[in-house]
């Protein structure tokens, strides 16, 4: 009875087996790559063909329901491509990976593949992650956890995210922590990210950023908005970087004190309130003050919730920049931000440097107990 069936698995069954599960093994988790070495990265034949009920009925898992349909062992719902170890790891521990386990994990796998492969060229994007240090965080994103806010919309390039982040032990209540920040910031975009714009095939990026307010606000600038960019925001319950459903009765409120003769401040309330006696403390009272804030109810920092939310910010910051400039012949904007991560990339990608007045961006600093100024976008009109 044992030697009833063999091993011969036709060509044509192989093929297909490599394609369901394009060259890795199937074993959940493992995910290796089956055509080249590891280590040296020549290509080389590592797989091996796993029965999922054996070619022997002493053999692992017997032959199951196909005791009476044996010429399905050697067919392709009956096989999975593996690594050798992972193979030998279902064949010595049958009770632990019992036949409905292992054809479990070959349908996911399959199933991942075809979505992965059915997804339009079109849609691939670099990857950009950007963090430095918040007060006394350090700033962490989780690869998985990114890419997955993307899919199916957009799958990254490749495996590698371009990595902007600056691995300093200055915080931001240090004398040089800016300066040091900004040079670091814009010299590696230069060097990592204008490349890829230059490129074109696919100019297209998503950005994962963790970083103090001024600095996202000045990476934004530096992608500008002629630049397809996907911004992410990071969402605290539940915890995702997935965009959310646009929540109801949600708006921007823009208000401002009609003294134009004064210097001009804008204040973020977004997701805090920020009061006047803070701006005064800094600025002095003789300032004509703009505020673009939210409705009470989302006035908290897990508003950003939707892409709708983020389009309709853009939108309402673009008007305002224009309003501002007229009102104040463009002199320098002073600006006191408490928003989300996406708004910050954001309102730096709609400034226009040719027409916007000089950005002077203040950040509040808990040593300080007050807002600081950090940054300066932007040469003097």
């Amino acid at each position: 009875m044992a030697n009833e069936v063999t091993r011969y698995i036709k060509n044509e069954v192989e093929r297909e087996l490599w394609a369901r599960s394009a060259g890795r093994c199937q074993f959940d988790g493992c995910n290796k790559i089956l055509f080249k070495s590891s280590i040296t990265q020549e290509r080389v034949n590592i797989a091996q063909k796993a029965h999922i009920y054996s070619f022997s009925e002493e053999g692992p898992r017997g032959w199951g329901p196909l005791v009476f349909n044996k010429n399905a062992l050697n067919e392709i719902d009956n096989l999975m491509l593996m690594c050798h170890e992972c193979h030998v790891k279902i064949d010595r521990n049958e009770s632990k990976y019992p036949a409905k386990l292992l054809q479990n994990w070959k349908q996911k796998h399959e199933q991942r593949i075809n979505v992965v492969t059915g997804i339009e060229t079109s849609k691939q994007s670099h990857v950009v992650f950007y963090g430095a240090n918040i007060s006394d965080q350090k700033s962490l994103i989780q690869k998985n956890e990114a890419i997955a806010a993307m899919f199916p919309d957009k799958y990254p390039v490749n495996e590698n995210p371009i990595l902007l982040s600056m691995q300093s032990e200055l915080k931001d209540n240090d004398k040089d922590f800016w300066n040091i920040e900004l040079k670091h910031l814009e010299a590696i975009f230069t060097k990592y990210i204008e490349p890829k714009i230059e490129e074109k095939d696919p100019r297209d990026f998503s950005i994962f950023a963790m970083a103090p307010i001024p600095l996202l606000i000045k990476l934004g600038s530096l992608f500008t908005d002629k630049i397809s960019v996907d911004t992410y925001q990071p969402i605290r319950e539940p915890k995702t970087w997935r965009w959310q459903e646009e929540p109801e009765d949600f708006e921007f409120i823009v208000t401002n004190d009609g003294e134009y003769e004064k210097e001009p401040v804008l204040i973020f309330s977004l997701s805090g309130k920020i009061s006047r006696d803070r701006i005064y403390e800094v600025a002095g009272k003789d300032v004509n003050i703009w505020e673009i804030t939210v409705p009470e109810s989302f006035l908290h920092n897990d508003f950003m919730r939707s892409k709708a939310q983020l389009s309709l910010f853009r939108k309402e910051i673009r008007k305002l920049m224009v309003q501002i400039n007229e009102k104040h012949s463009k002199k320098p904007l002073k600006i006191f931000p408490a928003m989300p991560i996406s708004c910050a990339i954001e309102l730096g990608r709609v400034r226009m440097p040719k027409s916007d007045m000089q950005w002077i961006i203040y950040d509040q600093n808990n040593k300080a107990n007050k807002f600081i100024e950090a940054i300066t976008i932007g040469e003097a009109k």
